[in-house]
């Protein structure tokens, strides 16, 4: 009877957990089904192949297209030009003496004599003179020799026996004279000789060891290079040494503090030293002066008070007063010249009307007036035409009722405006008629006088010097001063390209930067070794066309652009870019390994 019922009761029981078992299955969370391999291989090429597009495409183009090209420079020989170790500017004067009366013992000794009283004047080696006789002097026996030169103290080089390869400064003339009266030493105002009349006396004798005539020619050779003297010693000692900058602490830079020396303990030597009076002096004129240009445009302008005058004979004039002066500038710059007429010109609003002076039957302006006697909004002066700088000269006729007019105190009708120009007022003579009016033509003779003026003030302009009086000398004294201005110059920009250069490496060099600086150097090389050499018209070809190309090589447009570029600039411009795109590469990659390592593990296991 029992088994039965228990039978059934564990049928009954059976069916219970089985009901329990499907439950809990239904209950239970569905797994997604397998990935297949094949879809996963696929997968995972597809992700490696996307990586393999950004490593090996998407970074060269990348780079490729955003990378800055910089020119290799030779920074370290643009420093030391920079910093006066390249060159070390030394101007020798070639002083050629003419002595026909002197035999060759004679002549030698004279030379040897003056050459040692002008070493002992000298202080500044750097500009110094060296004495030579010229090629045929009359011997002991009547015929005549040839003499070789005889070089300076101070000069290392050998003066070559060719007149044309040296520049000849100034040329001594020397002439013997009756009597005992004593030697005498004059220049010609309008050439580069030097005439010295001597006493058949005075003449040293060979076992002599000093002589007064030597000392008389030292003495005046000295006073006529003087003022020349100072100038390039000013330039040389007032130019900055362009490796002063300091790059950060522990930078090995070519351009540290220890690599740099002094541009004056270089160039100068050690016992010259400008007064303050004087190099004050020179530094009023360099004020005045404008910067050297191959080309320069000078404007002549005529401005009335009223209608008359309304025409002038200035083409005449310029031709015969005026032109003379520009041709002898033919070798250091070259000019044009135009003229305007402007008429009912008036004063500038800020000047004072003109007050009459009764003791001295003048008009006159005061000295404080001058600086704003331009009418710049009202007279049609441009202030640059062409590639160079601009000069304006102004001759100004003042009204019939304040004519004569001049400047207050030192009754001058003219003065200088520095950097810009001159101006010359034009009284017209006054007849003694009452009812007095201007001429309405102006003739070359009343221009003279102004355009005599305006030659004064373009050579101010222009940084001649006042001393000597000789106008040859002065633009050969010119032409070494911009020879040795331009060099500095031209160094002192590549200094400042160098160091431009390292502190801002992120700057983009163009080939054309490096090949104005090739230039740049060769040039300054050119125009050291031709200074040294005595070549100074060459020398100053040379450093005119340094300065361009470093000019030209340091204001290089395509640098510009990129001087300063923060990387928080860049940021801005990538994240918006790569966020898209490279958060999800970046993730899947991640995922991707993770699978790689469990079936690595699944696999040891």
């Amino acid at each position: 009877m029992g088994s039965p019922e228990k039978k059934s009761m564990q049928a009954a029981a059976g069916e219970n957990v089985l009901e329990a078992d499907k439950t809990a299955v239904a209950s239970a969370p569905k797994k997604p089904p397998l990935e297949p391999a094949q879809d996963v291989h696929v997968r995972s090429l597809v992700i490696v192949s996307f990586w393999v597009i950004v490593i090996f495409l998407g970074l060269p183009i990348w780079w490729w297209t955003t990378s800055i090209h910089r020119a290799r420079l030779p920074l370290q020989e643009m420093l030391e030009w920079a910093d006066g170790k390249a060159c070390k500017p030394s101007i020798p004067l070639q002083i050629l003496i003419e002595a026909p009366y002197l035999n060759a013992n004679e002549g030698q000794h004279l030379v040897r004599a003056t050459q040692h009283a002008l070493d002992d004047l000298n202080e500044f080696s750097a500009h110094h003179l060296r004495l030579r006789l010229g090629k045929h002097i009359t011997a002991g026996n009547g015929s005549t020799a040839s003499l070789a030169p005889v070089d300076s103290v101070h000069s290392g080089r050998e003066l070559q026996n060719d007149d044309e390869s040296e520049d000849v400064a100034l040329t001594i003339e020397m002439s013997p004279k009756s009597g005992s009266t004593p030697s005498s030493a004059e220049l010609r105002p309008h050439s580069t000789v030097l005439d010295v009349a001597y006493a058949l006396n005075q003449v040293p004798s060979t076992s002599s060891s000093s002589s007064t005539l030597a000392n008389i020619i030292a003495t005046k050779l000295q006073e006529i290079f003087a003022e020349e003297q100072a100038i390039i010693a000013h330039i040389l000692t007032s130019s900055q040494p362009a490796g002063n900058a300091q790059p950060s602490q522990g930078s090995s830079s070519p351009m540290s503090p220890s690599s740099s020396i002094s541009v004056r303990e270089q160039r100068n030597s050690p016992g010259r030293k400008l007064h303050k009076d004087l190099a004050a002096k020179l530094d009023r004129r360099m004020t005045r002066t404008l910067k050297y240009a191959p080309e320069y445009h000078i404007t002549i302008s005529l401005f009335a008070s009223g209608a008359n005058p309304s025409s002038w004979d200035i083409e005449s004039a310029i031709y015969e007063h005026f032109s003379p002066l520009l041709e002898s500038f033919s070798d250091i710059s070259n000019f044009t010249v135009d003229t305007q007429v402007q008429l009912y010109a008036s004063f500038a609003p800020s000047v004072q009307s003109p007050e009459y002076d009764s003791t001295r039957n003048v008009w006159t302006l005061k000295n404080e007036d001058l600086s704003g006697f331009i009418n710049a909004a009202e007279w049609p002066l441009s202030p640059s035409i062409g590639a160079g700088p601009t000069l304006n000269f102004v001759f100004y006729v003042p009204n019939e009722d304040v004519s004569p007019l001049v400047v207050r105190d030192s009754l001058a009708t003219s003065w200088l405006i520095p950097q810009w120009g001159g101006v010359s007022i034009l009284n017209p003579p006054k007849p003694t008629s009452e009812s007095f009016k201007h001429p309405s033509f102006l003739s070359k003779e009343l221009i003279q006088p102004g355009l005599l003026t305006f030659s004064h003030q373009l050579l101010t302009l222009l940084g001649a010097p006042q001393l000597p009086a000789s106008l040859p000398l002065q633009l050969q004294t010119l032409t070494r001063v911009q020879a040795t201005s331009l060099l500095l110059s031209a160094s002192s920009t590549m200094g400042s390209l160098a160091r431009l250069t390292v502190a801002l490496p992120s700057i983009a060099i163009p080939e054309s930067v490096a090949e104005a600086v090739d230039r740049t150097l060769s040039q300054l090389r050119s125009t050291c070794t031709d200074l040294q050499d005595g070549k100074f018209k060459s020398a100053l070809n040379h450093a005119r066309i340094a300065e361009a190309e470093a000019e030209k090589g340091f204001f290089e447009k395509s640098m510009v652009g990129q001087v300063y570029f923060p990387d928080e600039h860049k940021v801005a411009v990538y994240l918006p870019l790569l966020g898209p795109i490279g958060v999800p590469l970046i993730m899947n990659a991640i995922k991707e390994v993770r699978r790689l390592l469990v079936v690595w593990k699944a696999s040891k296991s």
